[in-house]
């Protein structure tokens, strides 16, 4: 598992609402305190990484947030820009103006023209070897196939020519399992991983892009071993004389304590089911499903975060130098 953090490109997904972006934060925490240098980027330009990161925002242009840890946020507008400076050789000081604008408008009638200067963005960087990893906060389950899928789309539709060769390069870094894969986040809940299902079969069959792991985040702890579940189950016959003893507190505990335990039992039914889609699929999605416990927090940010990546790190049994 140590080769998720040996990705020159990860992408991080998952449906709205289970953590992905303070998960694709902690995976980047976790790289850069192995030593790797690092750049995490927020490819929806909401501010949701810039308050994982307890950073006040994030641009364009990547700035070091912790030692061999960068971030930025994905703007269109600003990779059209670098694009033209680099391939087209046009130097353009400020705004672009009324080539944004035209831009725009061919971007609205040809799906995946956007996609691709923001996709491309980060295979450049992953082309020059600017960062040992490049992670991906990227679109939830609805929208990231399309969006990681833009350069297979383009190079379909054109064969030949400047268009055919600028998204070939992208393709030949995306659809190598070697350098490029995809993390999936979900919750021990049925919504999240049927959904996490079906873009798993989705990713392969319409992108090439590789899934690399699913991360299951938010999952209970076992409560009680065996013996003491046989314990527990007797405890009703007691409970008055233990009312008696400790104060009727005892008995909102013990309901309390059923009532996570059948959670964390739904929850392993949940993604048990996942794993056996995984092995029906055709072919098998040989992928690991690690997980991530519930921390029990109100609040994101980077306590947040920090604590996603001691769990990470102990589950992808990364080794990080004592002096961190």
């Amino acid at each position: 598992m140590t080769s998720l953090l040996d990705l020159d490109l990860l992408w991080v997904t998952g449906k709205g609402g289970v953590g992905k972006t303070s998960t694709a934060a902690a995976i980047a925490e976790v790289a850069a305190r192995s030593g790797r240098s690092t750049l995490v980027c927020e490819m929806d330009a909401k501010g949701a990484l810039a308050s994982a990161l307890g950073v006040d925002e994030l641009d364009f242009a990547p700035v070091e947030v912790a030692p061999n840890l960068h971030a930025m946020s994905m703007s269109t507008e600003d990779a059209l820009r670098e694009y033209l400076r680099l391939f087209v050789r046009i130097p353009f000081i400020g705004r672009i103006g009324p080539l944004a604008k035209t831009f725009d408008f061919v971007a609205d009638a040809a799906p995946g023209v956007k996609e691709i200067l923001s996709v491309g963005k980060l295979c450049f960087e992953v082309r020059e070897q600017n960062y040992d990893l490049v992670v991906v906060d990227g679109e939830s389950t609805g929208h990231i196939v399309s969006q990681i899928g833009a350069p297979k789309v383009i190079a379909d539709l054109v064969q030949v020519g400047l268009v055919r060769e600028q998204t070939q390069w992208m393709l030949d870094i995306l659809i190598d399992a070697n350098r490029t894969g995809v993390a999936v986040v979900t919750t021990p809940e049925e919504m999240p991983v049927t959904e996490s299902s079906e873009l798993l079969r989705r990713l392969t069959r319409e992108t090439a892009v590789h899934p690399a792991v699913v991360i299951a985040n938010r999952v209970l702890p076992v409560l009680f071993d065996r013996r003491e579940q046989a314990v527990v189950d007797q405890l009703d016959a007691a409970l008055p004389t233990l009312i008696n003893a400790v104060g009727p507190g005892v008995s909102a505990v013990l309901e309390a304590a059923r009532f996570t335990d059948a959670r964390r039992r739904t929850g392993a039914q949940h993604l048990g089911r996942l794993r056996a889609a995984l092995d029906a699929a055709d072919p098998p999605l040989d992928i690991p499903i690690i997980t991530v416990p519930e921390l029990f927090a109100r609040n994101g940010g980077r306590r947040v975060v920090s604590l996603i990546a001691d769990g990470l790190a102990d589950e992808l049994d990364v080794e990080i130098p004592s002096d961190r």
